[in-house]
Protein backbone atom coordinates (compact mmCIF):
# COMPACT_ATOMS: atom_id res chain seq x y z
CA UNK A 1 0.00 0.00 0.00
CA UNK A 2 1.61 3.38 -0.98
CA UNK A 3 2.57 5.75 1.68
CA UNK A 4 0.24 8.98 1.76
CA UNK A 5 1.22 12.47 2.83
CA UNK A 6 -1.72 14.69 4.43
CA UNK A 7 -0.74 18.17 2.76
CA UNK A 8 2.41 18.64 0.51
CA UNK A 9 3.59 21.72 3.20
CA UNK A 10 5.35 19.11 5.57
CA UNK A 11 8.83 19.95 4.79
CA UNK A 12 8.19 23.90 4.28
CA UNK A 13 11.18 25.96 4.61
CA UNK A 14 11.66 29.19 4.66
CA UNK A 15 15.42 28.36 3.78
CA UNK A 16 14.65 26.93 0.41
CA UNK A 17 14.67 30.10 -1.30
CA UNK A 18 17.40 31.57 0.66
CA UNK A 19 21.26 31.63 0.37
CA UNK A 20 22.15 29.26 3.24
CA UNK A 21 26.10 29.25 2.94
CA UNK A 22 26.04 31.83 6.58
CA UNK A 23 24.34 29.72 8.19
CA UNK A 24 26.57 26.20 7.02
CA UNK A 25 29.56 28.20 7.71
CA UNK A 26 27.80 29.42 11.58
CA UNK A 27 26.78 25.60 12.03
CA UNK A 28 29.85 24.53 10.93
CA UNK A 29 31.47 25.71 13.75
CA UNK A 30 29.47 24.02 15.97
CA UNK A 31 30.65 20.78 14.39
CA UNK A 32 34.14 21.79 15.05
CA UNK A 33 34.11 22.40 18.21
CA UNK A 34 32.35 19.28 19.21
CA UNK A 35 34.30 17.65 17.25
CA UNK A 36 37.37 18.79 19.45
CA UNK A 37 35.48 18.41 22.49
CA UNK A 38 34.71 14.62 22.16
CA UNK A 39 37.84 13.41 20.94
CA UNK A 40 40.24 15.17 23.74
CA UNK A 41 38.20 11.88 25.98
CA UNK A 42 40.77 9.54 23.78
CA UNK A 43 43.74 12.10 25.58
CA UNK A 44 41.92 12.10 29.20
CA UNK A 45 41.46 7.81 29.18
CA UNK A 46 45.13 7.09 29.13
CA UNK A 47 45.86 9.76 31.56
CA UNK A 48 43.18 9.36 34.04
CA UNK A 49 43.76 5.61 33.83
CA UNK A 50 47.60 6.52 35.27
CA UNK A 51 46.56 8.84 37.60
CA UNK A 52 43.94 6.33 39.37
CA UNK A 53 45.41 3.75 38.41
CA UNK A 54 42.50 2.08 36.29
CA UNK A 55 41.94 -1.05 34.60
CA UNK A 56 40.82 -1.13 30.90
CA UNK A 57 37.26 -1.72 31.53
CA UNK A 58 37.13 0.78 34.51
CA UNK A 59 39.18 3.79 32.16
CA UNK A 60 36.23 3.07 29.93
CA UNK A 61 33.67 4.58 32.37
CA UNK A 62 34.74 7.75 30.60
CA UNK A 63 33.15 6.74 26.91
CA UNK A 64 29.97 5.25 29.02
CA UNK A 65 29.12 8.07 30.76
CA UNK A 66 29.96 10.32 27.51
CA UNK A 67 28.06 8.47 25.31
CA UNK A 68 25.51 7.08 27.66
CA UNK A 69 24.31 10.47 27.94
CA UNK A 70 23.11 10.00 24.42
CA UNK A 71 20.52 7.63 25.21
CA UNK A 72 19.53 9.69 28.38
CA UNK A 73 19.02 12.84 26.61
CA UNK A 74 18.22 12.30 23.27
CA UNK A 75 14.97 12.19 22.99
CA UNK A 76 13.98 14.93 25.37
CA UNK A 77 16.11 16.82 23.61
CA UNK A 78 13.97 16.32 20.48
CA UNK A 79 10.92 17.11 22.26
CA UNK A 80 13.12 20.57 23.57
CA UNK A 81 14.21 21.13 20.12
CA UNK A 82 10.56 20.80 19.12
CA UNK A 83 9.17 23.50 21.28
CA UNK A 84 11.98 26.11 21.04
CA UNK A 85 12.78 25.39 18.25
CA UNK A 86 16.64 24.57 16.67
CA UNK A 87 18.68 27.91 17.07
CA UNK A 88 17.98 28.18 20.19
CA UNK A 89 18.20 24.25 21.05
CA UNK A 90 21.82 24.84 19.86
CA UNK A 91 22.23 27.84 22.37
CA UNK A 92 20.91 25.40 25.45
CA UNK A 93 23.50 22.66 24.04
CA UNK A 94 26.16 25.27 24.00
CA UNK A 95 25.56 26.54 27.33
CA UNK A 96 25.21 23.02 29.15
CA UNK A 97 28.53 22.02 27.27
CA UNK A 98 30.13 24.82 28.89
CA UNK A 99 28.73 24.15 32.09
CA UNK A 100 30.23 20.53 31.55
CA UNK A 101 33.69 22.07 30.45
CA UNK A 102 33.43 24.21 33.65
CA UNK A 103 32.94 21.18 35.92
CA UNK A 104 36.57 20.14 35.06
CA UNK A 105 37.84 22.62 37.50
CA UNK A 106 36.72 21.14 41.04
CA UNK A 107 36.72 17.54 39.43
CA UNK A 108 40.28 17.88 39.09
CA UNK A 109 40.59 18.07 43.09
CA UNK A 110 38.29 15.00 44.10
CA UNK A 111 37.66 11.66 42.80
CA UNK A 112 37.42 9.56 39.64
CA UNK A 113 33.34 10.13 40.13
CA UNK A 114 33.65 13.63 39.68
CA UNK A 115 35.40 13.21 36.47
CA UNK A 116 32.47 10.81 35.07
CA UNK A 117 29.57 13.42 36.76
CA UNK A 118 31.33 16.29 34.61
CA UNK A 119 31.56 14.21 31.35
CA UNK A 120 28.32 12.66 31.66
CA UNK A 121 27.16 16.83 31.86
CA UNK A 122 29.18 17.72 28.98
CA UNK A 123 28.00 15.28 26.75
CA UNK A 124 24.73 16.06 27.47
CA UNK A 125 24.98 19.68 26.07
CA UNK A 126 26.82 18.15 23.21
CA UNK A 127 23.41 15.90 23.02
CA UNK A 128 21.41 18.97 22.68
CA UNK A 129 24.06 20.06 19.64
CA UNK A 130 23.60 16.85 18.03
CA UNK A 131 19.96 16.31 17.23
CA UNK A 132 19.38 19.93 16.54
CA UNK A 133 22.53 20.80 14.18
CA UNK A 134 22.31 17.20 12.62
CA UNK A 135 19.08 17.74 11.19
CA UNK A 136 19.51 21.32 10.45
CA UNK A 137 22.34 20.76 7.77
CA UNK A 138 20.01 18.16 6.14
CA UNK A 139 17.37 21.29 5.60
CA UNK A 140 19.27 23.90 4.39
CA UNK A 141 19.41 22.86 0.63
CA UNK A 142 18.59 20.07 -1.73
CA UNK A 143 17.37 16.87 -0.06
CA UNK A 144 19.15 14.75 -2.83
CA UNK A 145 22.72 16.58 -1.65
CA UNK A 146 22.02 16.48 1.96
CA UNK A 147 24.39 13.53 2.24
CA UNK A 148 27.31 15.57 0.85
CA UNK A 149 26.48 18.41 2.62
CA UNK A 150 26.54 17.27 5.78
CA UNK A 151 29.58 15.22 5.10
CA UNK A 152 31.30 18.86 4.72
CA UNK A 153 30.28 20.04 7.74
CA UNK A 154 31.40 16.78 9.56
CA UNK A 155 34.68 17.49 7.87
CA UNK A 156 35.29 20.32 9.91
CA UNK A 157 33.99 18.04 13.25
CA UNK A 158 37.09 15.96 11.77
CA UNK A 159 39.29 18.80 12.42
CA UNK A 160 38.14 19.26 15.68
CA UNK A 161 38.67 15.30 16.53
CA UNK A 162 42.67 16.15 14.48
CA UNK A 163 43.43 18.97 16.24
CA UNK A 164 42.53 17.70 19.72
CA UNK A 165 44.84 14.77 20.42
CA UNK A 166 47.81 16.74 19.41
CA UNK A 167 46.48 19.61 21.66
CA UNK A 168 45.59 17.36 24.26
CA UNK A 169 49.05 15.34 24.27
CA UNK A 170 50.83 19.32 24.60
CA UNK A 171 48.78 20.81 27.02
CA UNK A 172 47.80 17.40 29.48
CA UNK A 173 50.19 14.51 28.54
CA UNK A 174 53.09 16.82 28.27
CA UNK A 175 53.73 15.98 32.35
CA UNK A 176 56.02 12.93 33.85
CA UNK A 177 54.07 9.87 33.51
CA UNK A 178 54.22 6.83 36.02
CA UNK A 179 54.22 3.67 35.52
CA UNK A 180 51.62 0.95 37.93
CA UNK A 181 55.14 -0.34 39.79
CA UNK A 182 57.05 3.16 39.48
CA UNK A 183 53.43 4.64 41.17
CA UNK A 184 53.15 2.40 43.88
CA UNK A 185 56.82 2.75 44.94
CA UNK A 186 55.85 6.29 46.82
CA UNK A 187 54.60 7.05 49.89
CA UNK A 188 50.89 7.80 50.16
CA UNK A 189 52.01 11.63 50.81
CA UNK A 190 53.82 11.84 47.55
CA UNK A 191 50.91 9.09 45.17
CA UNK A 192 48.50 12.11 46.73
CA UNK A 193 50.90 15.08 45.35
CA UNK A 194 51.00 12.92 42.45
CA UNK A 195 47.75 12.77 41.59
CA UNK A 196 46.67 16.00 42.34
CA UNK A 197 49.37 17.54 39.75
CA UNK A 198 48.68 15.59 37.50
CA UNK A 199 44.29 16.21 37.44
CA UNK A 200 45.33 19.78 37.79
CA UNK A 201 46.42 19.97 34.16
CA UNK A 202 43.04 19.86 32.96
CA UNK A 203 42.02 22.60 34.39
CA UNK A 204 43.30 25.19 32.59
CA UNK A 205 42.27 24.11 29.37
CA UNK A 206 38.97 22.83 30.32
CA UNK A 207 38.14 26.37 31.71
CA UNK A 208 39.24 27.74 27.95
CA UNK A 209 36.77 25.51 26.61
CA UNK A 210 34.05 26.69 29.01
CA UNK A 211 34.66 30.18 28.03
CA UNK A 212 34.55 29.42 24.49
CA UNK A 213 31.06 27.85 24.22
CA UNK A 214 29.92 30.38 26.15
CA UNK A 215 30.55 33.15 23.55
CA UNK A 216 29.40 30.85 20.94
CA UNK A 217 26.34 30.87 22.69
CA UNK A 218 25.84 34.40 22.71
CA UNK A 219 26.81 34.78 18.86
CA UNK A 220 24.29 32.05 18.36
CA UNK A 221 21.86 33.82 20.09
CA UNK A 222 22.35 36.58 17.91
CA UNK A 223 22.84 35.50 14.46
CA UNK A 224 20.10 35.72 12.25
CA UNK A 225 19.40 31.91 10.52
CA UNK A 226 16.71 30.72 8.51
CA UNK A 227 14.17 29.10 10.41
CA UNK A 228 13.71 25.28 9.91
CA UNK A 229 10.15 24.10 10.48
CA UNK A 230 8.25 21.14 10.19
CA UNK A 231 4.32 21.38 10.49
CA UNK A 232 3.25 19.74 13.40
CA UNK A 233 -0.31 19.01 12.18
CA UNK A 234 0.72 17.29 8.95
CA UNK A 235 1.12 13.41 9.53
CA UNK A 236 1.88 10.82 7.21
CA UNK A 237 -0.54 8.54 7.32
CA UNK A 238 -1.58 5.14 5.87
CA UNK A 239 -5.47 3.80 5.11
CA UNK A 240 -6.57 7.02 7.15
CA UNK A 241 -3.82 6.00 10.26
CA UNK A 242 -1.13 7.25 11.84
CA UNK A 243 2.19 5.86 10.50
CA UNK A 244 4.77 5.19 13.31
CA UNK A 245 8.00 6.07 13.28
CA UNK A 246 9.14 2.92 13.68
CA UNK A 247 7.85 1.79 10.41
CA UNK A 248 10.13 3.36 8.62
CA UNK A 249 12.87 0.28 7.94
CA UNK A 250 15.46 2.48 6.56
CA UNK A 251 15.33 4.53 9.94
CA UNK A 252 15.51 1.69 11.80
CA UNK A 253 17.89 0.03 10.67
CA UNK A 254 19.57 3.51 10.33
CA UNK A 255 19.77 3.77 13.87
CA UNK A 256 21.41 -0.07 14.71
CA UNK A 257 24.20 1.28 12.01
CA UNK A 258 25.00 4.32 13.77
CA UNK A 259 25.19 2.41 17.56
CA UNK A 260 27.48 0.55 16.16
CA UNK A 261 29.74 3.01 13.58
CA UNK A 262 29.91 5.26 16.46
CA UNK A 263 30.67 2.59 18.92
CA UNK A 264 33.76 0.99 16.43
CA UNK A 265 35.35 4.18 15.93
CA UNK A 266 34.96 5.30 19.45
CA UNK A 267 36.67 2.19 20.78
CA UNK A 268 39.29 2.29 18.44
CA UNK A 269 40.32 6.02 19.22
CA UNK A 270 39.82 5.23 23.38
CA UNK A 271 42.57 2.06 22.74
CA UNK A 272 44.83 3.69 20.20
CA UNK A 273 47.16 5.82 22.71
CA UNK A 274 47.39 2.17 24.70
CA UNK A 275 48.07 0.21 21.52
CA UNK A 276 50.93 2.20 19.99
CA UNK A 277 52.18 1.65 23.38
CA UNK A 278 52.66 -1.83 23.59
CA UNK A 279 56.37 -3.26 22.69
CA UNK A 280 55.69 -5.32 19.49
CA UNK A 281 53.54 -2.55 17.89
CA UNK A 282 55.11 0.93 17.98
CA UNK A 283 56.38 1.30 22.01
CA UNK A 284 55.49 4.71 22.29
CA UNK A 285 54.60 6.89 25.61
CA UNK A 286 51.74 8.37 25.90
CA UNK A 287 52.47 12.22 24.75
CA UNK A 288 53.89 10.78 21.60
CA UNK A 289 51.18 8.37 20.69
CA UNK A 290 48.69 11.55 21.19
CA UNK A 291 49.94 12.65 17.73
CA UNK A 292 49.10 9.49 15.73
CA UNK A 293 45.84 9.41 17.25
CA UNK A 294 45.94 12.94 15.87
CA UNK A 295 46.49 11.23 12.31
CA UNK A 296 43.62 8.75 12.60
CA UNK A 297 41.14 11.53 13.17
CA UNK A 298 42.91 13.97 10.30
CA UNK A 299 42.11 10.70 7.38
CA UNK A 300 38.77 11.13 8.89
CA UNK A 301 38.61 15.13 8.59
CA UNK A 302 40.38 14.30 4.70
CA UNK A 303 38.11 11.55 3.19
CA UNK A 304 34.74 13.86 4.37
CA UNK A 305 36.23 16.37 2.19
CA UNK A 306 36.75 13.86 -0.79
CA UNK A 307 33.76 12.39 -0.09
CA UNK A 308 32.00 15.39 -0.09
CA UNK A 309 32.67 15.74 -3.60
CA UNK A 310 32.56 12.02 -4.52
CA UNK A 311 28.61 11.72 -3.31
CA UNK A 312 27.55 14.27 -5.80
CA UNK A 313 28.17 11.77 -7.95
CA UNK A 314 28.29 8.01 -6.49
CA UNK A 315 25.65 6.29 -4.56
CA UNK A 316 26.28 7.06 -0.81
CA UNK A 317 24.42 3.55 -0.34
CA UNK A 318 27.59 1.88 -2.57
CA UNK A 319 30.36 4.25 -0.80
CA UNK A 320 29.58 3.18 2.68
CA UNK A 321 29.77 -0.31 1.61
CA UNK A 322 33.06 0.07 0.19
CA UNK A 323 34.32 1.89 2.79
CA UNK A 324 32.69 -0.48 5.65
CA UNK A 325 34.83 -3.40 3.94
CA UNK A 326 37.80 -1.73 3.57
CA UNK A 327 37.57 -1.17 7.23
CA UNK A 328 37.30 -4.57 8.55
CA UNK A 329 40.23 -5.47 6.56
CA UNK A 330 42.64 -2.79 7.92
CA UNK A 331 41.39 -3.78 11.57
CA UNK A 332 42.05 -7.67 10.47
CA UNK A 333 45.65 -6.75 9.52
CA UNK A 334 45.93 -4.54 13.08
CA UNK A 335 44.85 -7.22 14.59
CA UNK A 336 46.81 -10.41 13.51
CA UNK A 337 50.03 -8.24 12.58
CA UNK A 338 52.69 -6.23 14.19
CA UNK A 339 55.27 -3.30 14.55
CA UNK A 340 54.74 -0.17 12.06
CA UNK A 341 52.27 -2.36 9.72
CA UNK A 342 49.59 -3.11 12.50
CA UNK A 343 49.99 0.45 13.72
CA UNK A 344 49.49 1.88 10.40
CA UNK A 345 46.52 -0.25 9.26
CA UNK A 346 44.95 0.70 12.39
CA UNK A 347 45.54 4.50 12.20
CA UNK A 348 44.33 4.17 8.46
CA UNK A 349 40.90 3.39 9.39
CA UNK A 350 40.11 6.94 10.11
CA UNK A 351 40.62 7.68 6.16
CA UNK A 352 37.66 4.85 5.42
CA UNK A 353 35.75 6.03 8.26
CA UNK A 354 35.15 9.24 7.56
CA UNK A 355 31.81 9.83 5.11
CA UNK A 356 30.58 6.61 7.29
CA UNK A 357 28.20 8.90 10.27
CA UNK A 358 27.00 11.93 7.82
CA UNK A 359 26.03 9.31 5.21
CA UNK A 360 23.72 6.92 7.66
CA UNK A 361 22.77 9.52 9.55
CA UNK A 362 20.80 11.45 5.99
CA UNK A 363 20.00 8.26 4.64
CA UNK A 364 18.09 7.41 7.94
CA UNK A 365 16.47 11.06 7.99
CA UNK A 366 15.24 10.66 4.01
CA UNK A 367 11.48 11.27 3.28
CA UNK A 368 10.70 11.37 6.92
CA UNK A 369 8.78 14.47 6.42
CA UNK A 370 7.34 16.00 9.59
CA UNK A 371 9.29 13.44 11.76
CA UNK A 372 12.39 14.15 10.87
CA UNK A 373 13.00 15.82 14.27
CA UNK A 374 12.03 12.27 15.83
CA UNK A 375 13.80 10.43 13.35
CA UNK A 376 17.41 12.58 14.60
CA UNK A 377 16.63 11.96 18.63
CA UNK A 378 16.16 8.35 17.50
CA UNK A 379 19.47 8.50 15.81
CA UNK A 380 21.31 10.39 18.32
CA UNK A 381 20.25 8.19 21.05
CA UNK A 382 21.63 5.50 19.02
CA UNK A 383 25.44 7.35 19.27
CA UNK A 384 24.99 5.28 22.65
CA UNK A 385 27.04 2.92 20.83
CA UNK A 386 30.06 4.84 21.86
CA UNK A 387 29.48 3.93 25.38
CA UNK A 388 28.70 -0.08 25.43
CA UNK A 389 31.03 -0.99 22.29
CA UNK A 390 34.76 0.48 24.41
CA UNK A 391 33.06 -1.22 27.38
CA UNK A 392 32.82 -4.31 25.68
CA UNK A 393 36.43 -4.18 23.99
CA UNK A 394 37.75 -2.86 27.29
CA UNK A 395 36.51 -5.99 28.77
CA UNK A 396 38.02 -8.25 26.45
CA UNK A 397 41.12 -6.54 26.69
CA UNK A 398 41.29 -7.13 30.24
CA UNK A 399 41.01 -10.52 29.83
CA UNK A 400 42.18 -11.27 26.66
CA UNK A 401 44.93 -8.86 25.28
CA UNK A 402 44.83 -5.72 23.53
CA UNK A 403 45.47 -6.66 20.34
CA UNK A 404 42.69 -9.19 19.82
CA UNK A 405 40.58 -7.01 21.40
CA UNK A 406 39.77 -5.01 18.33
CA UNK A 407 37.72 -7.42 16.58
CA UNK A 408 34.99 -6.20 18.61
CA UNK A 409 35.01 -2.95 16.05
CA UNK A 410 35.66 -5.39 13.41
CA UNK A 411 31.98 -7.10 13.76
CA UNK A 412 30.63 -3.63 14.13
CA UNK A 413 31.27 -2.78 10.92
CA UNK A 414 29.76 -5.84 9.06
CA UNK A 415 26.39 -4.40 9.69
CA UNK A 416 27.53 -1.29 8.01
CA UNK A 417 28.87 -2.99 5.14
CA UNK A 418 25.18 -4.68 5.17
CA UNK A 419 23.48 -1.49 5.52
CA UNK A 420 25.53 0.58 2.97
CA UNK A 421 24.23 -2.63 0.67
CA UNK A 422 21.15 -3.09 1.56
CA UNK A 423 20.14 0.82 0.80
CA UNK A 424 21.95 1.10 -2.49
CA UNK A 425 20.32 -2.39 -4.03
CA UNK A 426 16.90 -1.31 -2.68
CA UNK A 427 15.63 2.32 -1.15
CA UNK A 428 17.44 4.43 -4.50
CA UNK A 429 15.66 1.89 -6.42
CA UNK A 430 12.60 3.61 -5.12
CA UNK A 431 11.54 0.50 -3.07
CA UNK A 432 11.52 0.51 0.74
CA UNK A 433 13.76 -1.58 3.16
CA UNK A 434 13.10 -5.26 3.96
Amino acid sequence: MEHVKQGLGAQRSQAGTQNNTGALIIVTVLFFMWGLLTSLNDVLIPHLRSIYTLTYVQAMLVQFCFFGAYAIVSLPAGMLIKRIGYQSGVVTGLLIAAAGCAMFYPASTGSYALFLVAFFILAAGITVLQVAANPYVTELGDPQTASSRLTLTQAFNSLGTTVAPTLGGILILSGTVLTVQQFDLLPAAEQLAYRAKEAAAVQGPYLALAATLVVLAVLFALAKLPKISHADDVQETRDGHKVSIWSHRHLVLGAVAIFLYVGGEVSIGSFLINFLGESHIAGLNAADAAHFVSYYWGGAMLGRFVGFAVMRYVSPGKTLAFNAAVVIALILVAVFASGHTAMWALIAVGLFNSIMFPTIFSMALNKLGAQTGQGSGILCMAIVGGAIVPFIQGFLADHMNLQLSFIVPALCYTFILYFGWKYASMYEAGTELK
